[in-house]
């Protein structure tokens, strides 16, 4: 991919998501440079709606978020609160006139699924192709 195509994401996650340690963060954010931050989390449900709006507002094109697999929160119901959470930031950005898809939530389907954090982003980042360059960071 080439820089002018490239977007730039936001991506918060759980640091319980089997597959999602230290290394591979760093060697993902060597890899993509500007073009994704990672942020990870003790729990999902940390996650705040001003933590999605702001990273839209500031810098990423789309925010996506990982967390446990579902049933397997060790904070009980984490990924269902950052669920509720996601459906409200994405109401508000829809109102606004931004695209809804630009924050995205990812759950894995059961807790031996064990995909790396790389093969998420690498993903993320095919999948946020779709969407075009956020409005909100043209320059003039």
């Amino acid at each position: 991919m080439t820089n002018n195509l490239m977007r730039t994401l936001a991506i918060f996650y759980c640091q319980n998501v089997p597959e999602c340690e230290e290394e591979e963060r760093q060697s993902l954010e060597k890899r993509y440079g500007r073009s994704i931050r990672l942020f990870p989390m003790p729990c999902s449900g940390r996650i705040d709606i001003v933590h999605l709006l702001k990273a839209l507002e500031e810098f990423a094109d789309a925010v996506y978020i990982i967390t446990c697999p579902e049933g397997s929160c060790r904070y009980l119901e984490g990924n269902k609160r950052v669920a509720k959470r996601v459906e409200r930031a994405r109401s508000i950005i829809e109102c606004i006139g931004l695209e809804k898809e630009r924050i995205k939530i990812i759950t894995p389907l059961i807790e031996n699924n064990r995909i790396s954090l790389e093969s998420y982003s690498e993903d993320i980042m095919k999948e946020a192709m779709a969407i075009p360059p956020s409005p909100v960071h043209k320059t003039t």
